[in-house]
């Protein structure tokens, strides 16, 4: 029996065994070809953990836990200060602040180290801006390199044995698609081999894997917050000042800026002191879900101009979304509150429900017909018409607010009810303000996971002794007929000093409905701090103001309109039109003006 020859693994040959230089080589080959293998398997490994960073610090920390002890004893990363935020690239890359940094057989890494503040940023030039802008990993002994690599690695506690780190040092730098990011600093120790030429190949791709992870994470930011600040643009800068109803909102961004949403809330006045009260909500988080929002709410504002009632507006938008050829669909929920005839006009395109605070502190969740999501097509919408007491509250709401991991969006609203009626149980009529806050408690704002838009409206109603309104026949004499009416009802107000003038503007407004009109005519007087008159028909055409020449009979009075009143206008209804003007209140008539309770 043969003896055995013993086994030294691949690549390494007994020392002092004769071989033949053709062996030799072969071993030597061996172990290149082994060692290659055992690189690109560390690569492997180590790119996909970097690759598992969802943002900026998650991905430098897992580049500092794949590099350490594996390939190098200590890491340094340093950011460009501030980092790029657009596409083009600033002049020089001349500014690198310590980020995070890892040393020692645990590779505990630390993100702003302690005693970070203790180094100054880094002001680098020359040879080393060079460096970066090439995008190649160097050797800290680099021509040119030593001051610049002196002070980089002045956060590192225990530096090599050797005065310079020179092949034991490698300055990748940290290249994304477009820009320098920073650069990575990697050491080794006197009690392992120096790097090699292929270590540099493993530092960049190192490098550059990191690199991509923080541009994705960077352009991801700042595409949210554009798109952050695209939503807030679409979303209305104050809330209207009207009479006989009171406004408050509120807009939660979600916990992750990145998953801006389409949640939009709006209060738009109407002829006749009523107002249009609406919240809507884009499905889907992106760019495009703010800009779609963007244009239904423009929709909306231009519908609503019209004083559709809520089932048509909701038809049109449907048709407005279709249109557009996006598959975002959206919800919305439109009301029209009356604070004169004390009335709310409600239809809904898939939102959840409104809830009311009814003056006696009962919540009630509202039964709307659940129409479908705007954008579907082809269902009709449909209103319902229910009171509007005064001094209830109705709170409109995205599903943000009531729907979340941990709870389905129906007994999310129960507990919105619930809340609602405990503020109103502690503060009987708690103000706006105090009540969205009292709302948005329910939420844990740092596991926010959509957008939370609110509207709240108190009802204040509208006092009769206010109001005077008639229905007139358009005959000639119906102008006569509304001077008698408008004289006595500013004598009962006491405000003859705006009678002459009032009188010559009804006059005229009335006569032209007359001319044009097949039913009858609506005027009413609204005394709030203005005196405000409304003269409607069943015509759709909108007088045009015009100068008439001298020979003419008519075309004077919208001139003498525009010359007298503070403001005036015309609204197109869907039944026709409103021409409306307004006086300022004499200084002590409006002092003494009664208000809505």
């Amino acid at each position: 029996m043969e003896p055995r020859t013993p086994h030294h693994g691949p690549g390494r040959l007994p020392a002092g065994s004769g071989e033949r230089p053709a062996e030799g080589a072969r071993g030597e080959a061996e172990r290149g070809a082994e060692a290659q293998t055992d690189r690109l398997r560390y690569l492997d490994s180590a790119t996909r953990r970097i690759a598992w960073g969802s943002d900026r610090d998650e991905t430098l920390g897992e580049l500092c836990r794949a590099a350490i002890p594996a390939f190098a004893d200590a890491i340094l990363v340093h950011l460009r200060d501030p980092l790029p935020s657009g596409e083009a690239e600033p002049a020089e890359p001349s500014v690198l602040r310590l980020h995070s940094m890892a040393q020692g057989p645990e590779a505990s890494v630390t993100e702003a180290p302690a005693g970070a503040a203790e180094f100054a940023p880094l002001t680098v030039s020359g040879r080393f801006v060079g460096m970066l802008l090439a995008g190649r990993p160097v050797f800290g002994d680099a021509p040119g390199l030593v001051p610049t690599v002196t002070d980089l690695l002045e956060p590192v506690t225990s530096l090599p044995a050797t005065t310079s780190p020179g092949r034991r040092l490698i300055v990748a730098p940290l290249y994304g698609r477009r820009h320098v990011l920073g650069t990575v600093a990697l050491l080794r120790g006197a009690g392992r081999p120096a790097f090699t030429e292929g270590d540099l190949l493993v530092a960049s791709q190192l490098a550059t894997h990191a690199a991509l992870g923080i541009d994705k994470a960077r352009v991801s930011g700042h595409e949210a917050s554009m798109a952050d600040a695209l939503q807030l643009t679409m979303l209305p800068s104050s809330l209207p000042r009207t009479t006989g109803v009171r406004l408050a909102s509120r807009y939660l961004p979600a916990a992750d800026s990145a998953q801006v949403g389409g949640d939009w809330y709006d209060a738009i006045p109407l002829p006749g002191n009523r107002v249009a009260l609406v919240v809507g909500d884009v499905l889907g988080h992106s760019m495009t879900s703010a800009a779609i929002m963007g244009q239904l709410r423009t929709t909306v504002q231009t519908l609503a101009g019209l004083d559709l009632p809520p089932e048509e507006v909701l038809h049109h938008l449907d048709e407005q979304a279709q249109r557009l050829g996006s598959e975002h669909l959206a919800t919305c929920l439109y009301a029209i509150y009356d604070p004169i005839a004390q009335r709310l006009l409600i239809a809904d395109a898939g939102h959840p429900p409104p809830v009311l605070l009814h003056p006696d502190g009962f919540g009630e969740v509202l039964q709307i017909p659940p129409g479908a999501p705007i954008g579907v097509g082809g269902v009709p919408f449909e209103s319902v018409e229910m009171p509007a007491p005064t001094g209830a509250t109705l709170l409109l709401y995205t599903d943000g607010l009531v729907e979340s991991r941990e709870r389905d969006v129906w007994a999310g609203v129960e507990l919105l009810r619930a809340r609602l009626q405990a503020a109103a149980d502690a503060f009987g009529s708690p103000p706006l303000d105090m009540l969205c806050d009292a709302v948005l408690n329910i939420l844990e704002p740092e596991s926010l996971d959509d957008d939370v838009a609110l509207l709240a409206a108190r009802f204040d109603g509208f006092p009769p002794l206010n109001v005077a309104y008639w229905f007139l026949s358009p005959q000639p004499q119906t102008a006569g007929r509304a001077r008698q009416l408008t004289r006595r009802a500013l004598h009962r107000w006491g405000l003859e000093s705006l009678l002459d003038a009032t009188e010559l503007m009804v006059s005229e407004v009335v006569t032209n409905a007359v001319r044009y009109a097949s039913r009858p005519i609506a005027l009413r007087l609204l005394r709030t701090d203005v005196l405000r008159c409304e003269v409607g028909d069943d015509s759709p055409q909108v007088p045009r103001m015009r100068r008439a020449q001298a020979g003419d009979e008519g075309g004077r009075g919208l001139f003498l309109v525009d010359q007298l009143a503070q403001r005036w206008g015309a609204t197109r209804l869907s039944t026709g039109k409103v021409v409306w003007f307004e006086q300022q209140m004499p200084e002590e008539r409006r002092q003494k003006t009664p208000s809505a309770p």
